[in-house]
């Protein structure tokens, strides 16, 4: 008796894995890649979206590995996917940036700031040096009230050659950022460039560290808010495109 029993015992079909455990090895999956345990989507049927530029904006020179990066070769190609697929109506930028490689910068702003579909940007955190004109590209701007904007020149790294070629190319440079910058924005030429070779208010070094309401009162960004308030005008301005479009129909 107890030989069949072991028999049967033994002819039984390997028990199956419990859901339980599997959703366990899920989870821990999740925390170990994404140090969380939900991880927050947007909706598949969602008409907009949502685009971060955080840390430093790589150009055509890679940076170290330990540096929080935002590659101008990412960011490009996902701009023009926007522009062609029709079930994208806008374009919510999102910044936290200390700046970077500048003509890769401008590439970026002058990208979004072409495009057919209406777009809002929010500036949380910080958006530096050239993610100042990413931040004013778009149809509207915001910015939290502890962000901040710091303005100064245009600075080179590594070797310089001082000859007066290398100091107009710089010049040309740094009037490429101040007229789109006062294009895309109501902050006048004079101004901007007082705020951006002032004395004082940088640490050993010339510009101005703007501050949320300041950079409102400026003409620099459009209104200080934060998340909904960036949705909610850019619902707003879709809804806009629509009518637009139903007009000229008719």
């Amino acid at each position: 008796m107890f030989e069949n029993n072991e028999r049967l015992h033994s002819d039984e079909a390997p028990q199956q894995p419990n859901k339980n455990e599997e959703s366990k090895g899920g989870i821990l999956d999740k925390i170990q890649q994404l140090g969380q345990t939900n991880v927050a989507q947007l909706p598949q049927d969602s008409n907009i979206h949502c685009l971060t530029i955080v840390g430093q904006i790589e150009g055509h020179m890679q940076l170290p590995p330990q540096n929080k990066t935002t590659k101008y070769e990412h960011v490009i190609p996902q701009i023009v996917a926007i522009e062609q697929n029709p079930k994208i109506e806008g374009l919510l930028i999102i910044l936290n940036t200390v700046g970077g490689d500048v003509e890769a910068g401008l590439a970026i702003a002058e990208m979004i700031a072409s495009l057919s579909k209406p777009s809002v940007s929010i500036v949380l955190g910080g958006g530096h040096s050239i993610g100042v004109p990413i931040a004013v590209s778009t149809d509207y701007s915001y910015i939290a009230g502890t962000a901040t904007m710091t303005i100064h020149p245009i600075r080179l790294t590594g070797l310089v050659i001082g000859v007066p070629q290398t100091f107009e190319y710089l010049d040309k440079m740094q009037e490429r950022v101040i007229n789109f910058v006062r294009e895309h924005s109501h902050i006048s030429e004079e101004k901007f460039k007082e705020l951006m070779f002032s004395k004082g208010n940088l640490t050993r070094d010339i510009g101005t560290n703007v501050v949320g309401g300041d950079a409102v009162s400026y003409g620099l960004i459009n209104e200080v808010g934060g998340v909904a308030q960036a949705i909610k005008k850019l619902n707003e301005l879709i809804e806009q495109g629509r009518q637009n479009e139903e007009q000229l129909l008719q």
